[in-house]
Protein backbone atom coordinates (compact mmCIF):
# COMPACT_ATOMS: atom_id res chain seq x y z
CA UNK A 1 0.00 0.00 0.00
CA UNK A 2 1.36 3.37 -0.99
CA UNK A 3 1.92 5.96 1.70
CA UNK A 4 -0.29 8.99 1.28
CA UNK A 5 1.51 12.26 0.60
CA UNK A 6 1.38 14.55 3.68
CA UNK A 7 0.69 17.52 1.44
CA UNK A 8 -2.43 16.36 -0.34
CA UNK A 9 -2.06 17.07 -4.07
CA UNK A 10 1.66 17.73 -4.00
CA UNK A 11 4.36 17.15 -6.58
CA UNK A 12 3.16 13.58 -7.13
CA UNK A 13 0.02 15.01 -8.71
CA UNK A 14 2.10 17.27 -10.97
CA UNK A 15 4.74 14.82 -12.18
CA UNK A 16 3.49 11.54 -13.71
CA UNK A 17 5.10 8.44 -12.20
CA UNK A 18 5.08 6.39 -15.40
CA UNK A 19 6.59 7.22 -18.78
CA UNK A 20 8.33 10.29 -17.32
CA UNK A 21 10.57 10.80 -20.33
CA UNK A 22 7.54 10.97 -22.64
CA UNK A 23 5.89 13.70 -20.58
CA UNK A 24 9.04 15.85 -20.35
CA UNK A 25 10.20 17.96 -23.29
CA UNK A 26 12.41 21.00 -23.80
CA UNK A 27 11.12 24.52 -24.32
CA UNK A 28 12.93 27.72 -25.30
CA UNK A 29 13.70 29.61 -22.12
CA UNK A 30 12.30 32.80 -23.69
CA UNK A 31 8.93 31.11 -24.14
CA UNK A 32 8.53 30.73 -20.38
CA UNK A 33 7.03 33.42 -18.13
CA UNK A 34 6.74 33.56 -14.33
CA UNK A 35 3.46 33.50 -12.44
CA UNK A 36 2.88 36.93 -10.89
CA UNK A 37 1.00 35.36 -7.98
CA UNK A 38 3.57 32.71 -7.17
CA UNK A 39 4.18 32.61 -3.39
CA UNK A 40 7.94 33.11 -3.52
CA UNK A 41 8.62 36.86 -3.30
CA UNK A 42 12.42 37.00 -3.42
CA UNK A 43 15.39 35.06 -4.76
CA UNK A 44 18.81 35.29 -3.10
CA UNK A 45 21.38 36.26 -5.71
CA UNK A 46 24.17 34.16 -4.17
CA UNK A 47 22.05 31.01 -4.03
CA UNK A 48 20.90 31.57 -7.60
CA UNK A 49 24.56 31.76 -8.66
CA UNK A 50 25.28 28.50 -6.83
CA UNK A 51 22.35 26.81 -8.55
CA UNK A 52 23.41 28.24 -11.94
CA UNK A 53 26.88 26.76 -11.41
CA UNK A 54 25.34 23.37 -10.60
CA UNK A 55 23.08 23.56 -13.66
CA UNK A 56 26.07 24.35 -15.89
CA UNK A 57 27.77 21.20 -14.66
CA UNK A 58 24.87 18.76 -14.31
CA UNK A 59 21.91 20.33 -16.10
CA UNK A 60 18.38 20.66 -14.69
CA UNK A 61 17.52 17.40 -12.93
CA UNK A 62 13.95 18.29 -11.94
CA UNK A 63 11.77 19.62 -14.82
CA UNK A 64 9.80 22.84 -14.43
CA UNK A 65 6.02 22.50 -14.15
CA UNK A 66 4.26 24.87 -16.56
CA UNK A 67 0.87 25.52 -18.10
CA UNK A 68 -0.16 27.09 -21.41
CA UNK A 69 -1.25 30.72 -21.06
CA UNK A 70 -1.74 32.97 -24.09
CA UNK A 71 0.81 31.20 -26.26
CA UNK A 72 3.45 31.14 -23.50
CA UNK A 73 4.37 28.62 -20.83
CA UNK A 74 3.60 30.04 -17.39
CA UNK A 75 5.53 28.58 -14.45
CA UNK A 76 3.60 26.69 -11.80
CA UNK A 77 6.70 25.32 -10.08
CA UNK A 78 10.40 25.91 -10.70
CA UNK A 79 10.89 29.66 -11.14
CA UNK A 80 14.17 29.49 -9.21
CA UNK A 81 15.48 26.81 -11.61
CA UNK A 82 14.29 28.88 -14.59
CA UNK A 83 16.12 32.00 -13.36
CA UNK A 84 19.30 30.04 -12.61
CA UNK A 85 19.13 28.38 -16.05
CA UNK A 86 19.08 31.84 -17.63
CA UNK A 87 22.13 32.83 -15.58
CA UNK A 88 23.84 29.62 -16.70
CA UNK A 89 23.25 30.55 -20.33
CA UNK A 90 20.83 27.73 -21.19
CA UNK A 91 18.65 28.27 -24.25
CA UNK A 92 16.18 25.48 -23.46
CA UNK A 93 14.89 23.90 -20.24
CA UNK A 94 12.99 20.66 -19.52
CA UNK A 95 9.32 21.12 -18.66
CA UNK A 96 6.16 19.18 -17.93
CA UNK A 97 3.05 20.90 -19.25
CA UNK A 98 0.17 20.65 -16.81
CA UNK A 99 -3.42 21.49 -17.61
CA UNK A 100 -4.60 23.81 -14.83
CA UNK A 101 -8.16 25.12 -14.74
CA UNK A 102 -7.68 28.43 -12.94
CA UNK A 103 -5.35 30.79 -11.06
CA UNK A 104 -6.55 29.37 -7.76
CA UNK A 105 -5.25 25.91 -8.59
CA UNK A 106 -1.96 27.33 -9.94
CA UNK A 107 -1.31 29.20 -6.71
CA UNK A 108 -2.25 26.17 -4.64
CA UNK A 109 0.14 23.90 -6.53
CA UNK A 110 2.94 26.48 -6.46
CA UNK A 111 2.51 26.87 -2.70
CA UNK A 112 2.63 23.11 -2.14
CA UNK A 113 5.71 22.73 -4.35
CA UNK A 114 7.61 25.47 -2.54
CA UNK A 115 6.62 24.16 0.89
CA UNK A 116 7.79 20.67 -0.01
CA UNK A 117 11.15 22.07 -1.08
CA UNK A 118 11.24 24.41 1.96
CA UNK A 119 11.93 27.27 -0.45
CA UNK A 120 9.70 29.87 1.23
CA UNK A 121 10.50 32.03 4.23
CA UNK A 122 7.77 32.41 6.92
CA UNK A 123 6.55 35.76 5.52
CA UNK A 124 6.14 34.33 2.02
CA UNK A 125 4.18 31.38 3.43
CA UNK A 126 1.91 33.70 5.43
CA UNK A 127 1.28 35.98 2.43
CA UNK A 128 0.45 32.98 0.23
CA UNK A 129 -2.04 31.75 2.85
CA UNK A 130 -3.56 35.23 3.05
CA UNK A 131 -3.94 35.46 -0.74
CA UNK A 132 -5.65 32.07 -0.94
CA UNK A 133 -8.05 33.08 1.85
CA UNK A 134 -8.85 36.61 0.67
CA UNK A 135 -8.87 36.14 -3.10
CA UNK A 136 -9.98 32.54 -3.47
CA UNK A 137 -12.17 32.10 -0.37
CA UNK A 138 -10.23 29.30 1.27
CA UNK A 139 -10.84 28.61 4.95
CA UNK A 140 -7.97 27.97 7.35
CA UNK A 141 -9.19 24.37 7.66
CA UNK A 142 -9.03 23.88 3.89
CA UNK A 143 -5.54 25.36 3.71
CA UNK A 144 -4.35 23.17 6.57
CA UNK A 145 -5.59 20.08 4.74
CA UNK A 146 -3.94 21.12 1.46
CA UNK A 147 -0.50 21.81 2.93
CA UNK A 148 -0.56 19.03 5.52
CA UNK A 149 -0.43 21.29 8.57
CA UNK A 150 -2.60 21.78 11.64
CA UNK A 151 -5.15 24.60 11.44
CA UNK A 152 -3.40 26.28 14.41
CA UNK A 153 -0.14 26.31 12.41
CA UNK A 154 -1.86 28.12 9.55
CA UNK A 155 -3.52 30.55 12.00
CA UNK A 156 -0.20 31.31 13.73
CA UNK A 157 1.46 31.87 10.37
CA UNK A 158 -1.19 34.42 9.38
CA UNK A 159 -0.79 36.28 12.69
CA UNK A 160 2.78 37.17 11.70
CA UNK A 161 1.35 39.60 9.14
CA UNK A 162 -0.20 41.64 11.98
CA UNK A 163 3.24 42.60 13.24
CA UNK A 164 4.88 45.96 12.53
CA UNK A 165 6.29 46.15 8.95
CA UNK A 166 9.85 46.51 10.31
CA UNK A 167 9.51 43.21 12.17
CA UNK A 168 8.10 41.50 9.08
CA UNK A 169 11.01 42.86 7.04
CA UNK A 170 13.53 41.60 9.62
CA UNK A 171 11.96 38.15 9.41
CA UNK A 172 12.05 38.24 5.60
CA UNK A 173 15.77 39.09 5.73
CA UNK A 174 16.49 36.30 8.26
CA UNK A 175 17.59 38.82 10.89
CA UNK A 176 15.20 37.08 13.29
CA UNK A 177 13.50 33.68 13.30
CA UNK A 178 9.81 32.84 13.12
CA UNK A 179 9.99 31.97 16.82
CA UNK A 180 11.26 35.48 17.61
CA UNK A 181 8.47 37.03 15.53
CA UNK A 182 5.74 34.96 17.17
CA UNK A 183 6.99 36.01 20.61
CA UNK A 184 6.34 39.64 19.68
CA UNK A 185 2.72 39.11 18.60
CA UNK A 186 0.33 40.96 20.91
CA UNK A 187 2.84 43.56 22.11
CA UNK A 188 2.39 47.25 21.38
CA UNK A 189 4.34 48.22 18.27
CA UNK A 190 6.73 50.54 20.13
CA UNK A 191 7.64 47.85 22.66
CA UNK A 192 7.90 45.15 19.97
CA UNK A 193 10.30 47.35 17.97
CA UNK A 194 12.48 47.91 21.04
CA UNK A 195 12.73 44.17 21.58
CA UNK A 196 13.41 43.64 17.87
CA UNK A 197 16.45 45.90 18.15
CA UNK A 198 17.66 43.98 21.22
CA UNK A 199 17.32 40.69 19.34
CA UNK A 200 19.42 42.05 16.47
CA UNK A 201 22.00 43.86 18.61
CA UNK A 202 22.45 41.25 21.34
CA UNK A 203 21.52 38.04 19.54
CA UNK A 204 18.78 37.12 22.01
CA UNK A 205 17.47 33.57 21.77
CA UNK A 206 13.76 32.84 21.35
CA UNK A 207 13.60 31.67 24.96
CA UNK A 208 15.18 34.90 26.18
CA UNK A 209 12.68 36.93 24.18
CA UNK A 210 9.76 34.88 25.52
CA UNK A 211 10.99 35.52 29.06
CA UNK A 212 11.34 39.23 28.34
CA UNK A 213 7.82 39.41 26.92
CA UNK A 214 6.46 37.47 29.90
CA UNK A 215 7.97 40.06 32.25
CA UNK A 216 6.49 42.88 30.19
CA UNK A 217 3.06 41.29 30.32
CA UNK A 218 3.30 40.86 34.12
CA UNK A 219 2.49 44.34 35.57
CA UNK A 220 3.77 43.46 39.06
CA UNK A 221 7.09 42.16 37.81
CA UNK A 222 7.39 45.06 35.37
CA UNK A 223 6.92 47.52 38.24
CA UNK A 224 9.58 45.72 40.29
CA UNK A 225 11.98 45.74 37.33
CA UNK A 226 11.41 49.44 36.69
CA UNK A 227 12.10 50.21 40.34
CA UNK A 228 15.28 48.15 40.26
CA UNK A 229 16.38 49.83 37.00
CA UNK A 230 15.97 53.28 38.54
CA UNK A 231 18.01 52.23 41.58
CA UNK A 232 20.80 50.80 39.40
CA UNK A 233 20.81 53.92 37.22
CA UNK A 234 21.17 56.23 40.22
CA UNK A 235 24.09 54.18 41.57
CA UNK A 236 25.69 54.17 38.11
CA UNK A 237 25.53 57.98 37.84
CA UNK A 238 26.96 58.46 41.32
CA UNK A 239 29.89 56.12 40.64
CA UNK A 240 30.61 57.83 37.31
CA UNK A 241 30.84 61.17 39.15
CA UNK A 242 33.24 59.68 41.66
CA UNK A 243 35.53 57.80 39.27
CA UNK A 244 35.20 60.22 36.32
CA UNK A 245 34.77 57.33 33.88
CA UNK A 246 32.09 55.20 32.28
CA UNK A 247 30.55 52.55 34.54
CA UNK A 248 28.59 49.42 33.63
CA UNK A 249 26.49 47.70 36.32
CA UNK A 250 25.21 44.23 35.35
CA UNK A 251 22.82 42.76 37.93
CA UNK A 252 22.21 39.01 38.16
CA UNK A 253 20.25 36.66 40.41
CA UNK A 254 23.28 36.10 42.64
CA UNK A 255 24.43 39.72 42.77
CA UNK A 256 26.06 41.19 39.69
CA UNK A 257 29.23 42.87 38.54
CA UNK A 258 30.55 46.39 38.01
CA UNK A 259 32.79 47.31 35.09
CA UNK A 260 34.92 50.46 35.05
CA UNK A 261 36.28 51.70 31.75
CA UNK A 262 39.74 53.27 31.52
CA UNK A 263 41.71 54.45 28.50
CA UNK A 264 45.25 54.60 29.88
CA UNK A 265 47.41 53.42 32.76
CA UNK A 266 47.19 56.91 34.18
CA UNK A 267 43.39 56.68 34.37
CA UNK A 268 43.72 53.22 35.95
CA UNK A 269 46.06 54.60 38.63
CA UNK A 270 43.57 57.40 39.32
CA UNK A 271 40.75 54.88 39.79
CA UNK A 272 42.93 52.82 42.13
CA UNK A 273 43.85 55.92 44.14
CA UNK A 274 40.15 56.80 44.57
CA UNK A 275 39.37 53.25 45.75
CA UNK A 276 42.23 53.48 48.29
CA UNK A 277 40.93 56.82 49.48
CA UNK A 278 44.09 58.60 48.37
CA UNK A 279 42.10 60.89 46.06
CA UNK A 280 38.56 62.17 45.99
Amino acid sequence: MMKKSPLGRGLDSLIPKSADTKSVFEVDIDEIVPNKEQPRLSFEEEKLKELASSIKEKGIIQPLIVTNVGGKYQIIAGERRWRAAGMAGLKKVPVIVKSVDNDKEKLELALIENLQREDLNPVEVAKAYKLLIEKYDYTQEQLAQIVGKNRSTVANSLRILNLHPKIIEALSQNLITEGHARSLIGLESSMALQILQKIIDKGLTVREVEKLVKNINNPKRLKENKGNDLFIESIKKEMEEIFKTKIQIKPSRKGGKIELVYKSNEELNTILAIIRGERC
